[in-house]
């Protein structure tokens, strides 16, 4: 994770007068990566998971466009399967990028108070109780939706190999996560996997939403950031000792 200082452009604001804006290189190639894999699984999942699922009420148009295109509902499962590989691969790479980068390690301060007043006063601007919010790298809400998603998605992996390794409960698969069918079977798997599923979908409606809400009124460069990196604010973020080494200075690249 590097931060780069002293970085400045300057922008048009509302009121006309000039700003000096700092970028700041946050987010590593890590979770850039992390970030669209998941995006791009999460869209074949949902899709492919549909068909998957309730194949018999998509009507016969359905069947005629999944034969005009040489698919078969047995095709669309197999690609629901790599899309699930894929994703459980790009959660690993995830998972390494906050290891080794101070700037992936964005998540709640639960044992902080500042967090929670943090968490408090950006929920009161985006409910319009209050004007606007301090600037910060990743602000409370933002964080406390990363241990949602990530959450739900790791429902989703373990469920689903729960599933998929139950052609062959006896093998290294099934022994692994077997466990997870024997107290209620694999049925209730699959209408925790379809819920959790929807979970997901609604939980990325709102965040599209919320980004590029942000990236209007606030003017983050919050959509650019998880293609280039970088973050652009007028002050210095109120989360930056997240980013600080041991010696308080920031890391630079």
């Amino acid at each position: 994770m590097t931060v780069r200082e002293n970085q400045f452009v300057e922008t048009s604001i509302p009121n006309g007068k000039e700003a000096h804006l700092t970028r700041f290189y946050i987010f590593s190639p890590f979770l850039r990566i992390f970030h669209w894999l998941m995006v791009i699984s999460i869209i074949i999942l949902f899709s492919t998971g549909i068909v998957v699922m309730t194949p018999m009420s998509m009507g016969e148009g359905q069947y005629v466009i999944l034969n005009e295109w040489h698919l078969s509902v047995d095709w669309i499962r197999n690609l629901h399967f790599l899309a699930g590989f894929i994703l459980s691969a790009a959660f690993l790479f995830r998972i390494y990028g906050y290891i080794i980068n101070k700037g992936d390690r964005l998540l709640p301060n639960f044992f902080q108070m500042k967090f929670w007043d943090d968490l408090v006063e950006v929920m009161m601007h985006y409910c319009l109780l209050k004007y606007s919010h301090k600037q910060f790298l990743r602000n409370p809400m933002a964080r406390m939706s990363y241990i949602a998603i990530y959450g739900l998605i790791v429902v989703e992996i373990l469920t689903g190999f729960a599933m998929y390794f139950q052609v062959n409960p006896n093998g290294i698969g099934g022994s692994i996560f077997g466990w997870l069918v024997v107290p209620y079977g694999e049925m209730f798997l699959h209408v925790v996997h379809h819920i959790v599923a929807w979970c997901i979908f609604l939980f990325a409606a709102i965040h599209v939403y919320m980004v590029v809400r942000a990236d209007f009124m606030e003017r983050e460069g919050e959509i650019s950031s998880m293609i280039s990196g970088t973050k652009v604010l007028a002050h210095l973020p109120d989360d930056i000792n997240d980013i600080r080494d041991k010696n308080g200075k920031i890391i630079k690249g």
